[in-house]
């Protein structure tokens, strides 16, 4: 992190991490963090509300009042210099009060504040630094990826046994994996602010995707159908991926099936996967992912990065980012 020391960017990740709490109720805006801390103490925090307001560093200096005077904000997106009816831009809250210094884990692309926080900020006579922080860049990923390619992050998600198939070749399917896994899949759901299945899938599974975790609503994203046919009710369709740029969400869960994966990942629309390996052997069940137009092995390589792996009760997850 250029201008960022060691301790800079433990404090940022540390926000980062709480940027998660604003996922997804923030949409239409960016799930934001901040921390202020002082002599190497959290005095305040704050993370982007349902609706996108109030914004992360708004709470979080309202909460630390006189007390931010001379300590540090660590924020995981610049600070907003454009004035909105719903409330006053933070780089101005920040610029009257009394701040030493800000560190910030990503510059926002949009033009009403890209840099313009920053110098703001800067101008009030308070140290800002810029760091580019993957943390708070991962954090981001569906605000950045809406901004610069104008369509959501895109995870597909697979449960799949070790020899690559989703079910057995009557279609039984449930279950590839444990409890352990299947309760971590209605987390990443939970993130999420759209999901999408493809036809075949819906025709035959008809998948209720809402989330089930205790202590949750039970209301999950947004539904959509990967069909050239019509959406039933309570679903929306896109009839190709491409299509995807007209979903209102950050974050896209592709969650099955087969069709439906092959045709993300031959579009090259899939910018995370999330591989469930359940330690059983189909044998002729049917496969996880349908052909996606490979011509030459070599083009295979190199594309995928895996940044996770952990265990789930008997299950592995693998989790991987598209190398661009």
């Amino acid at each position: 992190m250029p201008g960022a020391d060691t301790g800079d960017a433990r404090w940022l990740a540390a926000a980062a991490a709480l940027a998660g709490r604003a996922r997804p109720a923030a949409y239409p805006n960016p799930g934001v963090a901040a921390l202020i801390v002082r002599e190497g103490r959290v005095i305040a925090r704050g993370w982007t509300q349902p609706g996108g307001r109030p914004h992360a560093e708004a709470l979080a200096l309202a909460a630390a009042g006189a007390a931010a005077r001379g300590a540090t904000l660590y924020t995981t997106l610049e600070p907003c210099a454009h004035t909105s009816p719903r409330g006053p831009a933070c780089a101005d809250l920040i610029a009257a009060s009394g701040l030493a210094r800000v560190v910030v884990g990503a510059t926002d692309p949009d033009p009403r504040t890209a840099g313009a926080g920053a110098a703001r900020i800067g101008a009030a006579g308070i140290g800002v630094t810029l760091a580019e922080c993957a943390e708070c860049a991962a954090s981001l990923s569906g605000y950045l990826a809406r901004g610069a390619l104008g369509r959501p992050h895109v995870t597909l998600k697979l449960a799949l046994s070790l020899d690559g198939a989703i079910a057995l070749a009557s279609g039984e399917s449930q279950w590839i994996t444990g409890p352990e896994a299947r309760a971590h899949g209605q987390v990443e759901r939970s993130r999420a602010d759209a999901v999408l299945v493809g036809g075949g899938t819906l025709r035959a599974d008809a998948p209720r995707l809402d989330v089930r975790l205790p202590g949750h609503g039970g209301v999950g994203p947004a539904r959509w159908v990967l069909t050239r046919g019509a959406a039933p009710a309570g679903w929306q369709a896109i009839a190709a991926p491409a299509g995807i740029a007209q979903i209102p969400a950050h974050h896209l869960l592709v969650e099955g099936g087969a069709g439906a994966a092959a045709a993300f990942l031959a579009a090259d629309l899939v910018d995370r996967l999330l591989i469930y390996r359940a330690p059983i052997i189909i044998g002729g069940g049917l496969a996880g992912i349908g052909d996606i137009g490979l011509i030459l092995l070599a083009d295979a390589h190199g594309r995928w990065r895996m940044t996770e792996r952990r265990t789930l009760g008997s299950d592995t997850l693998e989790v991987y980012a598209r190398t661009r």
